[in-house]
């Protein structure tokens, strides 16, 4: 292995790959560092459930990276990789039976949702009709650097055609009432609901009803895309772009340092050798550890060091693995056999879980997000089986439990057994004899994901709350919003970074778009 390189990338998650292969289509020479065995970081999958199974081991379903202009550009079909959909994108059953259904042909989801409550049909192509007009403007504002000037006025310029102000309420108005000022049924509030659900955002507070939209939103136009035949082929593709451009990756080698001199990176360290890095350093690597692991203190500037002070960790994660000998036996059947599946009572019921949550107690009934994963890619388990998943969100720090009191929030063995037991009460209440199905199962708390991956630290899979105190200009710490660390040469390219989680790449091609502009003006200087 060479010992200097134009970049050098720490860490091979999906955003740190989408910086390499960036960077090697500028022509430099790149070199990507993973402390794992295997590239992919959060994307990543296995038969380490079951033989026969492939079960994903983080995130499942990529809706955002469908979305996103830079996957999307980065042509990773060519290098092998096969979305797969199910019938359906998402479904919220109820303990009566029915369900709630997001369908990706609007006019399906809007005649189910007619069928519930006539009316809200005509609603939801209304508002799917405002989404074609600033939806495209709307997220590539949201995934740009900040400011997002050209998106932006982008936006601007269409607003008007969509409501002009009053739309701009919609998108500020909190999730939970998002759906009661649309809808009178119950069903398509609680899809936008749901999906604000997968940020630490409350349901009450600013910023989810722009979440939830946007999710759902894809979810009506890109779907919730899976890759065949597992996660981790999303994570192939990425790498085998890479080195086929000749981009070189190394597993197995963790970096413990970087190098900074004259207030510059030049390199990094791992506990063999030492890289120069001689344009850029781009660290796929959550902020804490940037700044309070592999950067000296001496080099951190002082402003970023204090703003680290007060940043903020999302909750943590427990995520149960089940494989099934047949499919899950819902009380009825689903119109159309979702992919995602979100549980919880109703909008109440997952306002108190989450709220649970953020006061430091183990939620009594989490609120699920779950995933039918031989549904939507049969190649995941032998015919007639199902490889399934749930995860909810836990406290970083626990202070009670709120379900009982067994579940002591050490989680070690027996806590995430309990809570893995309640998770799955959840799952029988809506398709009884569901455990009767189960062929083997697998729990991984906030230890072992973080273990498997030390970006998630505490389990919390979003690199930093999402709530709107930590965005933006606020991410990773007040006064940056962008790919900058305050160190020349050093980009932090994770979802600690704008515009924050989620597999959209958005965080590593800022970062490496940030690397090659801060060169080129670097380069022009006498």
């Amino acid at each position: 292995m060479r010992s200097d390189y134009d970049a050098v990338v720490i860490g091979a998650g999906p955003n740190g790959l989408v910086a390499a292969n960036l960077l090697a289509d500028h022509g430099w020479s790149v070199l990507v560092l993973e402390a794992q065995p295997a590239i992919g970081g959060a994307v990543a999958s296995a038969e380490d459930v079951q033989p026969g199974f492939v079960h994903d081991t983080f995130s499942a379903f990529y809706p955002l990276a469908a979305a996103s202009p830079t996957v999307r550009s980065l042509g990773l079909e060519e290098h092998g990789l096969t979305w797969r959909h199910a019938p359906a994108v998402l479904g919220h059953p109820f303990t009566d039976g029915s369900w709630a259904l997001l369908h990706r042909d609007r006019e399906v989801t809007a005649r189910l949702a007619d069928a519930q409550h006539p009316g809200d049909g005509a609603a939801w192509l209304e508002l799917c009709a405002q989404w074609d007009t600033i939806g495209d403007q709307l997220l590539g504002a949201l995934l740009r650097p900040f400011p997002p000037v050209r998106p932006a006025l982008s936006l601007l310029a269409r607003l008007r055609r969509v409501g002009g102000l009053a739309f701009v309420r919609d998108l500020l108005t909190p999730a939970a009432e998002l759906g009661r000022n649309r809808f009178a049924g119950v069903g398509p509030g609680i899809l936008l609901a749901g999906n604000a659900g997968h940020a630490d955002i409350p349901l009450d507070a600013p910023g989810s009803g722009l979440l939830g939209l946007l999710m759902t939103m894809l979810g009506q136009t890109v779907g919730y895309p899976v890759p065949q035949g597992g996660a981790g082929r999303l994570a192939d593709a990425l790498g085998r772009r890479f080195t086929d451009r000749g981009g070189e990756l190394r597993c197995d080698a963790e970096v413990i340092g970087i190098d900074v001199a004259g207030g510059r990176a030049t390199g990094v360290r791992t506990s063999t050798r030492r890289v120069r890095a001689r344009r850029a350093v781009v660290a796929d690597v959550v902020a804490p550890h940037l700044f309070g692991r592999l950067l000296h203190p001496d080099d951190v500037p002082p402003r970023v060091a204090r703003g680290m002070e007060r940043f903020e960790m999302d909750p943590g994660t427990v995520k149960v693995d089940w494989a099934l000998n047949a499919p899950i036996p819902w009380l009825t059947e689903p119109a159309h056999a979702p992919g995602t599946v979100h549980v919880a009572d109703s909008i109440g019921q997952m306002q108190e879980a989450l709220g649970q949550v953020q006061a430091g107690a183990v939620p009594a009934a989490p609120f699920m997000l779950a995933g039918q994963m031989t549904t939507t890619d049969p190649t995941r388990s032998p015919a007639g089986t199902e490889s399934f998943w749930a995860y909810t969100h836990v406290p970083q720090e626990t202070r009670t439990d709120a379900g009982g009191g067994d579940v002591r929030g050490i989680w070690d063995h027996d806590d995430c057994e309990r809570f893995a037991d309640r998770m799955q009460a959840r799952i029988e209440r809506l398709a009884p004899g569901f455990g009767s199905t189960v062929l083997a199962r697998r729990v991984l708390g906030p230890r072992e994901l973080e273990a498997r991956n030390a970006n998630l630290v505490g389990g919390a899979v979003g690199g930093g709350t999402s709530q709107l105190h930590q965005e933006l200009v606020f991410r990773p710490v007040p006064g940056l919003g962008r790919a900058e660390t305050g160190i020349g040469g050093l980009y932090l390219g994770s979802a600690s970074a704008h515009p924050g989680g989620g597999v959209h790449g958005a965080a590593g091609s800022n970062a490496a778009r940030a690397a090659v502009l801060h060169d080129r003006l670097r380069l022009r200087r006498p």
